[in-house]
């Protein structure tokens, strides 16, 4: 039961890609919004986003091992 909580709260603690994708998102909105163009923003903001997502989430792996 302790090693289930451990591990849920090391996803909660190490949930990159949300974060990246989310940040991601709302920096692409106000490009998009200074484009004149929200939705193609928002889909380079979301690209983005998982990009830096991903870097963070293997930088945490390497980090562990």
């Amino acid at each position: 039961m302790e090693n289930q909580t451990q591990k849920q709260s090391d996803d909660k603690k190490n949930n990159f890609m949300g974060m990246g994708i989310a940040l991601g998102v709302a920096l692409g909105a106000g490009i998009g919004v200074a484009m004149g163009n929200i939705a193609i923003g928002v889909g380079m903001g979301i690209a983005v986003g998982v990009a830096i997502g991903a870097g963070l989430q293997e930088q945490a792996r390497k980090k562990k091992e």
